[in-house]
């Protein structure tokens, strides 16, 4: 009896689309390659992900000191 072997899981690059494979063989997932991974990187350093939120009681105290 022959069994196949499951198919790799197959994700879509976050930074530029592309389908790229997600498994121990890929060394760049969950990106396609070393370029999308080092510009999600570089946009990451940059402070380019950032999550809007009103000032914390602490930053408000801070800014009155």
């Amino acid at each position: 009896m022959r069994t196949t072997p499951p198919r790799p899981l197959e994700v879509t690059c976050p930074n530029c689309g592309e389908t790229t494979v997600y498994a121990a063989t890929n060394p760049f997932r969950p990106f396609c390659s070393a370029r999308c991974q080092g510009q999600d990187f570089g946009a990451w350093a940059n402070e380019a992900y950032r999550v809007e939120a009103p000032p914390s009681t602490e930053d408000q105290d801070e800014a009155q000191d």
